[in-house]
Order: C-alpha cells, then sequence, then structure tokens
C-alpha cells in the first residue's frame, strides 16, 4: 500500500458473535468464518440456495436475452444487471460458453438457460407467452423512452458491434431504441441492457416507499 493511499473497508460481517440462531436459512459455515460475500445485508449468512429460493418467490416477469456468436464479453456484465434487477431469467443464444468474470458471482443467484439457436429460443418464448422486444437502433427502431413495455416480456440484446442477427430480428415483435445526443453511433451494450431493464422497473416493478 502506497503512503497516501487509504486501507480499503472490508466488505460484509465478520464471524457471529453469541449464541447462533435457529434458523435454517443461516449457513453454519458463514456464521463461523464470517460473510463477505457481494450480497445485500438482509442476505447476510444465508446460504446461496436460502437465497435463491427468496429471489425466485420475487422475481420480476421480464428475461433478458443476448445473442452470443463470437464470445461477446459484455455477457457477464448484463448478468450482473439482470440479478440486481431481478429478471426471472438470462437467455444465452448461440455459444454455450460466456465470460463470467463481469458477472462478479451473480450467476450464482441469477438463472441462466441457454438456446443453441435463435429457433429454439423463439420456440421457447412463443410457449412461454413471452413477448420479444429487441433493443437495437436499426432503421424502423421506435424510441424506448415513448413505449409501454410489455409487463411479461424478453428484452433481446445483439452483440457488440454487429447488433442483432437478422434471425432475430425478424423473430421479435418489435425493435426500440435507446435515445442519444452524442458522437457516438451506439451504445455498450452492457450499458443498453441496463437502461432497458431499469425502464421496465420503472414502468412496472413495486418500487419501495
Amino acid at each position: 500500500m502506497g503512503e497516501d493511499e487509504e486501507p480499503q473497508a472490508e466488505v460484509g460481517v465478520g464471524p457471529w458473535e453469541g449464541a447462533w440462531p435457529d434458523d435454517p436459512r443461516l449457513d453454519p459455515e458463514l456464521l463461523r468464518e464470517g460473510d463477505r460475500r457481494n450480497v445485500v445485508d438482509a442476505y447476510r449468512y444465508w446460504s446461496m440456495d436460502a437465497i435463491v429460493a427468496d429471489l425466485d418467490a420475487r422475481r420480476h416477469p421480464f428475461h433478458v436475452v443476448v445473442e452470443n456468436w463470437q464470445h461477446d464479453h459484455n455477457i457477464g456484465s448484463i448478468v450482473r444487471s439482470a440479478n440486481a434487477f431481478l429478471a426471472a431469467e438470462v437467455h444465452i443464444v448461440g455459444r454455450r460458453r460466456w465470460n463470467r468474470r463481469g458477472a462478479m458471482v451473480t450467476d450464482r443467484y441469477q438463472h441462466v438457460r441457454h438456446h443453441p439457436s435463435v429457433e429454439d429460443f423463439v420456440a421457447w418464448a412463443r410457449t412461454a407467452g413471452v413477448a420479444l422486444v429487441a433493443i437495437d437502433n436499426v432503421p424502423g427502431s421506435r424510441p424506448l423512452e415513448r413505449e409501454s413495455l410489455p409487463r411479461e416480456c424478453a428484452l433481446v440484446f445483439g452483440q457488440e458491434g454487429p447488433g442483432l442477427s437478422d434471425e432475430m430480428l425478424a423473430a421479435v415483435d418489435v425493435v426500440l431504441e435507446i435515445a442519444q445526443f452524442g458522437s457516438t453511433r451506439s451504445l455498450n451494450v452492457g450499458a443498453a441492457a441496463a437502461i432497458a431493464m431499469h425502464s421496465w422497473v420503472v414502468q412496472h416493478a413495486d418500487l419501495p416507499r
């Protein structure tokens, strides 16, 4: 540590002090060793299975979809945002493998489903009755800021650079774009996904008072 650097505060809590609580959701190892995970305080000392079960009881009815033909490194950050906004599932279309580093371990708490092809994903969506809302700035797209998102929907994103495939664009119900005002042609797909998810939250989530 340099002379002018301040010590970093430890994340989380140390070992449980006093008599152990009688709560089946709590993890004995975390009680004994402390809980330094990146979870909200309400989940301190909870086992991973208990956290997932609690999240499952509250998940929002929107899904997040990412095409993964070129091993896009942004998928991890999209999974992390999906966890933060409590998406029902993240769907990876194309290559099964994706870079989990940006997820910051949130993929342990967020359901992630793989589809080998656009056709397979679209078949799932039609069976599930989920509207497909693409986010891309292609000709004919409509402003996200002026649209009402369906409550039960899948927000569909392409890869950094090429965007959505022609096959996926042909399958979706609507294409929306995020308003931009600067010189760059497009937003980073991870940022775009976070904006779109937050738009759904603003319109549909039961916000705390």
